[in-house]
């Protein structure tokens, strides 16, 4: 009983010890990234449409004071914070008119884009309005596009933003799988959604995969969204909104907070 009681006692001051170093370690990496400037790029999930509280000098580009950039920066006190992510961005969008913040004193940059580029608001919209075929012989059109186009698409603006900030420790994320599978829920048939959250995973490959090629960082946002899609009961995301069709299958303020802000977080 002695000899149990020793062992569990060591393996606890153990763990402790390794969750303490962990812990170190992440704080560590965030006070380094403070103490440079962050440069926020991006698309629509990274400008934080869906979150409300927009800033209003932002625009049609609905940045959020309630977007994972923006909570980071507030926590983090970064030296200098520029917010360009823009709703509706394409990945010749941000070459175009969102790098200026960067130069080689960016000590981080994070990103969402090439979701855009593939047409997912064409696909969403397909699906919600056609049959389950029109649906995903449209998913397997922009499958072939993130096959034959968005690579280089996305190594253009990979190459560009390690251009101007040759220095910086750029995060790229992800998209969240939208749907929990196996619930009984109204809207889309379950081969839709299905097919949909194979269409993500298929997106989230190919930007890991062009992240990986220029050395940077991907953000994985799936896990932390795992068990609050749509039909989950506990949703992080918008469902289709026809008062604002705009914020529909973004993330919520919460989605924000505890979908993407973890995940950069611990990776910035």
């Amino acid at each position: 009983m002695r000899r149990s009681r020793l062992t569990a006692y060591a393996t606890s001051l153990l763990l402790a010890v390794v969750f303490a170093l962990t812990g170190a370690t992440t704080a560590q990496a965030s006070q380094q990234a403070a103490a440079t400037g962050y440069v926020a790029l991006g698309d629509s999930y990274s400008s934080g449409v869906g979150a409300g509280s927009y800033i209003s000098s932002s625009g049609d580009c609905k940045r959020s004071t309630k977007a994972f950039p923006y909570l980071w920066a507030a926590a983090n006190s970064p030296s200098s914070f520029d917010f360009t992510a823009c709703s509706g961005a394409r990945t010749s969008d941000v070459t175009a008119s969102q790098l200026a913040p960067l130069n080689s004193s960016t000590g981080l940059v994070s990103i969402t884009v090439g979701g855009n580029d593939a047409g997912f608001a064409d696909v969403m919209t397909t699906c919600v309005t056609s049959s389950d075929s029109t649906c995903i012989s449209r998913i397997n059109t922009a499958k072939a596009y993130v096959d034959s186009t968005l690579p280089g698409r996305l190594d253009s603006v990979y190459s560009a933003i390690r251009a101007k900030a040759p220095a910086a420790h750029v995060v790229v994320l992800g998209y969240p799988r939208f749907y929990q599978l196996g619930q009984t829920c109204a809207g889309l048939s379950e081969t839709k959604r299905s097919a949909i959250n194979n269409a993500s995973d298929y997106l989230n490959t190919a930007i890991a995969k062009r992240a990986a090629d220029h050395g940077f960082t991907f953000g994985d946002v799936r896990p932390t969204f795992t068990g609050h899609e749509l039909c989950s009961g506990d949703s992080w995301l918008h469902s289709v909104n026809w008062l604002n069709i705009g914020e529909s299958y973004h993330p919520k303020a919460s989605g924000q907070s505890g979908g993407y802000l973890p995940v950069f977080r611990n990776t910035a």
